[in-house]
């Protein structure tokens, strides 16, 4: 009985040792995401997007609470996609939402910063949200609203459906406007803009690799350096040359950018005839690298 009980609290552990960082990033995300509503979306007017859009409309229209439209719209949401939903996405979705929804409306009262220049505004409402969404979604976690929709549609009907999200934050834009006026709707544009190019550099940033192809005459020199000095593996390729025919060893690797560099100077140094590729790799998964529990 005490092995087995020992064995459930040493997995538990392992689990939640796991799920830590994800945790950390998920909750940080969310407060960075609901100050950028609260204190620098709603106090100047500014539409959204997704469903964020739609509790912004309708604090403008009704004065209806965000934290309300945000939490119900997302449950609603996650009901209808639960069947095909992943279930560490389900548990952290519902995480994620519900702190946003406490957040929300932890912040309704708080002091916004006093700016009169609105493009400023704007993009720094847009930056900020963006870095906090880009957390979350790293972290494998999710705000809910379109993520679910995604999702859920990907999975029941095998479509994706970017450009159906597009239709939805251009229909809320385009119904912002009376709210908002013309000026308002494209400043909450920008917002939107900077938003997706802040979230797209942030989950970039932190899964940049290089992806290396080396050609040289010393491929075994090359491949211990690669793996006893920068401390990555190395896939070997047989290739064969197209003018000489002759077979060569062709290395393979995914580096840092600072490793990359390391490696060009190593080549420069020990191997100068030698023929280098270096290209970016949007994300890599396995090993050494990021893990593949965040798709499970």
């Amino acid at each position: 009985m005490w092995l087995k009980l020992r064995d459930i609290l040493s997995k538990i552990y392992i689990h939640i040792k796991r799920e830590f960082p994800t945790f950390i990033a998920t909750s940080f995300g969310c407060f960075v995401v609901a100050f950028g509503i609260m204190a620098l979306t709603i106090p100047y007017k500014f539409p959204d997007s997704g469903v964020s859009g739609i509790a912004v409309l309708s604090n403008y229209a009704f004065s209806i609470s965000p934290a309300w439209v945000v939490g119900f719209t997302n449950a609603a949401l996650l009901l209808w996609g639960l069947k095909e939903l992943p279930k560490r996405f389900i548990v952290w979705t519902i995480y994620s939402v519900s702190l946003l929804t406490v957040l929300l409306k932890f912040f309704e009262n708080i002091p916004h910063p006093d700016l009169n220049e609105m493009l400023l505004v704007a993009i720094l409402a847009g930056v900020v949200k963006g870095l906090g969404g880009g957390l979350v979604i790293r972290s494998g976690s999710s705000l809910g609203g379109t993520d679910i929709l995604m999702v859920a549609m990907r999975r029941r009907y095998g479509i994706e459906v970017g450009k159906f999200t597009f239709y939805i934050n251009l229909f809320i834009l385009s119904a912002s406007i009376p709210l908002v006026g013309l000026e308002g709707a494209l400043y909450g544009l920008v917002s939107i803009f900077c938003n997706g190019l802040v979230m797209d550099n942030v989950l970039r940033s932190f899964d940049k690799r290089r992806q290396v192809f080396v050609i040289s005459s010393i491929p075994e020199i090359v491949s211990d350096f690669v793996m006893k000095e920068l401390h990555r593996g190395v896939t070997l390729l047989n290739g064969e040359g197209g003018y000489t025919k002759e077979p060569r060893k062709i290395i393979f690797c995914l580096l840092t950018p600072r490793q990359s560099v390391e490696l060009k100077r190593f080549l420069a140094l020990n191997d100068p005839e030698a023929f280098m590729v270096i290209s970016d790799a949007t994300e890599v998964v396995g090993k050494g690298f990021k893990s593949w529990h965040h798709h499970i």
